[in-house]
């Protein structure tokens, strides 16, 4: 094992017999878990995703039912309700009115990694990118955070009634819904001040939307905001698109199923963290 430096962290180069040699990362950005460093050629991640996690493989919506009107999960010590509209999915471009496994891996990512220590949410300013039934952003309210959800326009009726329906009584944070498109200029709310942690679930999905999500991205971050991004693996050549673009702009690192919440675990979902260079 070698140790070396990179942004200011600590990096070691661990040998695996399955993998070629891997950069471990302890901490990036406000996230003090292990992360795997992304670097050089996007497609050798991809190569190793594809590789050892075999995602087309695995269960597909190991967590969540798409037909259901309703979405139960307990977090954070409640019972959360999530509404659902599964007939919207029938609508080209609609994803947003149901969940899906990106979702529930990253609500129950950051409770766990709460929990652990990782990161501290309380009175942390974040803002939630596709944020579609509200999940997550929830539950970040809940760890304490002063969250902003947004999305398109035509999906903020569904996120307000699951924001209000799930956010009552004692809740350490708060939670405001707004509307946002990407690539478009940013509210002053948004920006002012820029956000401690940007979180988002299932938002690289297409080419097309790859740049007006970076663009976004750029402009809500300063080199103090850590995002997280989850994703189902579904296109190997999206996820490749966005790594190569991102990589220009951001250090990247993959967490480690390891640091993810024990019970919330698939290989068809991966967890980003991105800190702006």
């Amino acid at each position: 094992m070698q140790c070396g430096v990179l942004g200011g962290e600590l990096v070691e180069e661990v040998d695996e017999a399955e993998e070629e040699e891997v950069k471990m990362v302890v901490g990036m950005g406000s996230y003090g878990g292990k992360v795997r460093v992304v670097t050089g050629d996007p497609w050798e991640e991809i190569m190793l995703l594809w590789g050892i996690q075999q995602p087309t493989l695995s269960k597909h919506n190991a967590f969540v039912h798409q037909s259901s009107l309703q979405l139960r999960l307990d977090a954070c010590g409640r019972s959360l309700s999530i509404l659902q509209s599964p007939s919207s999915l029938g609508t080209p471009g609609v994803t947003g009115a149901v969940m899906w496994d990106s979702g529930v891996v990253l609500g129950k990512f950051l409770e766990h990694a709460v929990e652990s220590g990782m990161i501290s949410l309380r009175g942390k300013k974040v803002v939630e990118l596709g944020s579609g039934c509200g999940l997550v952003g929830c539950i970040a309210a809940l760890l304490g955070a002063q969250v902003i959800l947004t999305d398109l326009p035509d999906r903020l009726r569904l996120l307000k009634k699951n924001v209000e329906a799930n956010l009552y009584g004692d809740v350490r944070g708060s939670a405001t819904v707004n509307e946002l498109i990407w690539g478009d200029q940013l509210d002053l709310e948004l920006i002012t001040p820029l956000p401690d942690y940007v979180i988002g679930s299932d938002v690289i999905y297409s080419e097309g939307a790859v740049m007006d999500l970076l663009a976004t991205l750029i402009r809500l971050c300063e080199a103090q905001t850590t995002i997280f991004l989850a994703g189902e693996l579904r296109n190997d050549a999206v996820l490749e698109y966005f790594l190569d673009s991102a990589m220009k702009e951001f250090n990247i690192g993959r967490v480690d199923q390891s640091q993810w919440h024990p019970d919330y675990c698939t290989p068809r979902v991966v967890i980003y963290v991105l800190v702006k260079k």
